[in-house]
């Protein structure tokens, strides 16, 4: 696969990942919610962290994720170029192209929406507003993609967690993430093929 094939790829996960978020920011209100089917909806919420809302603590924690999140991006895009050099195979292409554009696409969200949005509580955010919510660096990742396939109680009879409610699948994504874990996935099950030396 060639670095061209590459680019385009990730400029294409790039785009849906941007619209999807830019759509959502601009027509929903902060937790807002549409049901598409019982086992999807669309539910507007932002991440301030990492995965699952994970935080790093203290003032500049979020400087400190965005940043390095920056240079992961750099060594993401340093080994898509070495692999294409080196003629890796298409498998292995594919999945860091969809990582770094996973990366980047949230990359984004945390450098830029601080300082292009207003805010998202009680009310639909605009973009490009005169009055920002954040700063540069400062800014929170767009999710949307929930998938709440199975919700009920545990059996009983299991030890420890036996009898408490349980939601299967509770995470609430975006296009990004679902880019990165997709190259991860790629990574695991094809490793064999991913990591072939021709």
């Amino acid at each position: 696969m060639s670095l061209r094939k590459a680019y385009l790829l990730i400029f294409i996960i790039l785009l849906i990942d941007q619209v999807s978020k830019i759509y959502i920011k601009t027509n929903f209100v902060l937790s807002e919610e549409v049901e598409v089917f019982k086992w999807f909806k669309i539910l507007f919420i932002e991440n301030e962290g990492m995965a699952w809302g994970t935080k790093i603590p203290g003032e500049y924690g979020k400087l400190i994720l965005t940043v390095f999140r920056i240079f992961a991006v750099f060594g993401i895009g340093y080994w898509l170029y070495d692999s294409i050099k080196k003629q890796a195979s298409t498998y292995l292409i594919v999945a860091i192209s969809l990582i770094m554009a996973g990366a980047a696409g949230n990359i984004i969200d945390s450098v830029f929406y601080g300082i292009i949005f207003d805010d998202s509580y009680n009310n639909l955010a605009t973009l490009f507003a005169p009055q920002h919510y954040g700063t540069l660096f400062h800014g929170k990742v767009v999710d949307m993609l929930y998938f709440p396939i199975w919700e009920g109680n545990i059996p009983t009879w299991l030890p420890i967690w036996g009898g408490e409610s349980f939601k299967f699948f509770n995470a609430i994504f975006n296009f990004a993430d679902m880019a990165i874990s997709t190259g991860v996935g790629i990574l695991i099950v094809f490793n064999k093929k991913a990591f072939n030396k021709h």
